[in-house]
């Protein structure tokens, strides 16, 4: 009849409305895609999305860096950053080219696109992270190998630390073995042994770039969660 034939239409319409909302999001003026090609590969207790159309390296770096600094988290929580360029998430390759990383084109193409960057919050302290889907630690390794020499120029802003002359031996010490949670990992110590930046093979697929045993634990235990629940 004609009342069900309404309701059908009227249901569809606000069954459209729903998925525009979850798709799109309102924000400065602006709608752009809320999320990236998949889902982050852990849960996030927040997300944070910063434009940065038109900005270089420096005030790239520093967006990113007060977001993780000043968010406002629960303690235990982590944060996943977005950057959004033309109102669109940009993916590791983009964000690879604004920081002016080095590696080639092949070697990107053996990192996923759907990279996360973002903070935890333990005890009151903010710690940054990036997080990396890989296609096997056999071919990851040698990639990460190649850009650990560029690593820290590329975003010591968002791992704290300033170029100064107390911490420009930093920039040209080079990463050593290490095992971190019993997972291999390649670590940089500054003079007092403490970890100014690593990258852990957390599993096959993933690796972390951290600078603080801290935050690798809350995103292991996130990254495990999330494998069990699949």
């Amino acid at each position: 009849n004609k009342l069900f034939m309404y309701l059908s239409v009227v249901l569809v319409l606000l069954s459209s409305i729903v998925l525009i909302l979850i798709v799109f999001l309102k924000r400065d003026g602006g709608i752009f895609s809320v999320m990236p090609q998949a889902g982050p590969a852990i849960f996030i207790d927040k997300t944070e999305f910063k434009s940065i159309d038109g900005l270089d390296r420096n005030k790239i770096m520093e967006t990113i860096s007060n977001q993780a600094e000043n968010t406002k988290l629960k303690i235990g929580g982590v944060e996943g950053i977005y950057l959004t360029e033309n109102k669109k998430v940009i993916g590791f390759r983009r964000f690879l080219t604004l920081l002016q990383g080095e590696l080639t084109r092949e070697q990107t193409q053996l990192i996923g696109e759907n990279f996360l960057l973002g903070v935890v919050n333990k005890e009151g302290t903010k710690y940054p992270f990036i997080l990396l889907k890989v296609k096997s630690f056999l071919d990851i390794f040698p990639v990460m190998r190649a850009w650990e020499k560029e690593i820290l120029n590329n975003m010591h802003e968002f791992f704290g630390v300033e170029i100064s002359s107390d911490t420009s031996y930093l920039f040209n010490k080079s990463f050593e073995d290490g095992i971190v949670f019993n997972k291999n990992a390649r670590v940089l110590r500054d003079n007092d042994v403490n970890i100014a930046l690593m990258y852990i093979f957390v599993n096959d697929t993933s690796v972390i770039i951290a600078n603080s045993e801290q935050a690798t634990t809350e995103l292991i235990l996130r990254l495990f969660s999330s494998q069990i629940n699949k």
